[in-house]
Order: C-alpha cells, then structure tokens, then sequence
C-alpha cells in the first residue's frame, strides 16, 4: 500500500490543489475496506462514501450532489462537507467534512463515471466479477436487505453499461486479496 500512496502523492493536483483519486468497482467488491487501508497509508486522507450522497430513489443520481458540495469548493481550494443521507430515515441527515487536502478518496460503485473522470488525478478499480461482488455484498447485509440488492443489480449493471469505469482505470486491486494487479501501480516485492 506503501507504494501506491506515494505514487498517488505524485501524481499532479486535478481537482484545484487536490489530488482526487476514485475508488470504483461492484458493490461488495471491497472498495470501502480499500479505500480506508489506503487512507490510513495515506496518512488519514479525507474519503467521501458515494453511499452517503446517493438516495433509494436515486442511487446513481449523485453526481450533482457530488459537484456542488465537494468538488467544486475543493476545486476553488476550500474545505467543504457535504451532506450525508441516512438510509434508515431516508433522508439527508447531517454533513461529513472534506478538507482540501493533498490527496482526497472518493468511493463508491460510479466513482469513476464519465462525469467525474475529468477531476481525477487516478481511478483504481476493485477488480471483482459482479455475481461474486453482489454474493459477498448479500453476505455482508443479511437476508433483510434481499429485495434492495435485486434492484440495485439491475440498476448497478445498467449503469455500468452506459458509463463503465474499468477502462479507465490505472490501478487495479484483487478484489478479494486487496493487492494491486500486474500492468499497474505494484507494491515492491522485496524490503530495501
């Protein structure tokens, strides 16, 4: 993980002086376990859960949301928040601070659509087949949640079909062992 947050470091600001990286993948594919190991190797970079700005009624209708309360005042250099919603009330309830930092993590299945690729600095990919993401996703929720997760599939698989995200990814991360594939940003194999 080392090697990836200093490549990430790197990498030109894209978003005003932030380097906006996206977490992308399937639901349940690992995105979030990722996001906050890489946070933590990034010495607590700020993350925005897309699962706190989308709604039941909107699950891929963010991207507004998404531009007006974080990237554009980061773009400007600002802190922000913005404002999460609660899928128990059903309801935006409170705000989630984004300070302009040198690295900011966005997360969530649609991170790296086509609105939101021109602020990326990178996208990394959780590399994990569909059937096998919604199987750990359904494990991860319960029984209770089984009518969500029909739903969100169709509407996940739609969405990657008009906007997908994996080809234009320049990470790659086994989805199941959280390592970064070959042809992209590695981990060194040996200490120094």
């Amino acid at each position: 993980m080392g090697a990836l947050a200093a490549e990430l470091r790197a990498l030109p600001p894209s978003c005003g002086p932030v380097r906006l990286v996206a977490v992308d993948g399937h639901a349940g594919s690992g995105k979030t376990t990722f996001t906050g190991r890489l946070a933590a190797a990034l010495g607590g970079a700020p993350v925005v859960h897309l699962d706190d700005l989308a709604t039941h009624a909107e699950p891929f209708g963010w991207t507004g949301r998404l531009s007006e309360q974080v990237l554009a005042p980061l773009a400007a250099g600002r802190d922000t928040a913005y404002r999460v919603y609660d899928w128990t009330l059903r309801r935006f309830e409170g705000t989630a601070a984004v300070p302009a930092a040198p690295v900011v993590l966005v997360e969530g299945v649609g991170a790296g659509r086509r609105a939101v690729r021109p602020w990326l600095a990178r996208l990394i990919w959780m590399e994990l087949d569909a059937a096998a993401a919604r199987r750990r996703g359904e494990r991860r929720d319960g029984p209770e949640l089984a009518d969500f997760w029909v739903g969100w599939a169709r509407a996940e698989s739609a969405h990657f079909v008009g906007d997908p995200s994996r080809p234009y990814a320049g990470t790659r991360v086994d989805g199941v062992t959280g390592r970064i594939m070959p042809g992209t940003v590695r981990e060194p194999t040996t200490s120094p």
